[in-house]
């Protein structure tokens, strides 16, 4: 498959992390792949930026819009509003789960995966998270480790934005490497 044929999702909605949806964005869409913004509602989703506000951002497509099977990998940016609203979204965590199910990349920043643990794909895994996810993931099962990216089959989690270089590298190496037979729903 070459890179202009891998699409990738970014799920999110207001209150993400701006710069967590824009750095893994433009690093994906550098490499060459197509990069769809998806949310529970259409038109715009605004973003967080550290203590305010930030920008408003297109929406490519709504959950019910958008089929994981046509997808090769999802990106969940953080902020501390849009997993915590994306987490009580049932639609959202069914998206999530289905690429766990086929095998596919999922890189998490941040409090992002506060929707993963609700989606209930953390037990057993090897992850990171901003520190005041930690306690969550580990009480979801998660090992949790203090380092600015982890991996785990396909897995990729990173803490906060100061880890972006290296979360966006990982993500991207994953979704060269394709499906992986241990992730795991």
């Amino acid at each position: 498959m070459s890179d202009e044929n891998v699409r990738v999702a970014i799920l999110a909605t207001d209150g993400f992390e701006e710069v967590e949806l824009t750095s893994p964005k433009k690093a994906l869409e550098d490499e060459g792949f197509q990069v769809e913004v998806v949310a529970p509602k259409s038109g715009t989703i605004r973003a967080w930026a550290e203590t305010d506000w930030g920008g408003d951002y297109p929406v490519d497509r709504t959950l019910g819009e958008a089929r994981p099977e046509e997808y090769d990998a999802l990106v969940l940016p953080g902020g501390v509003i849009n997993p915590d609203s994306l987490r009580t979204n049932e639609e959202a965590l069914t998206f999530v789960r289905a690429f766990f199910e086929a095998g596919k990349p999922v890189s998490a920043i941040c409090h992002a995966p506060w929707t993963l643990i609700s989606a209930g794909v953390v037990d057993g895994r090897q992850m990171t998270s901003v520190a005041s996810v930690a306690q969550d993931l580990k009480n979801a099962g998660a090992l949790w480790e203090d380092s600015e990216v982890v991996c785990e089959n396909a897995l990729v989690t990173s803490r906060t934005p100061k880890d972006l270089p290296a979360f966006n590298a990982k993500t991207i190496e994953e979704i060269h490497e394709g499906r992986h037979r241990k992730q795991h729903a």
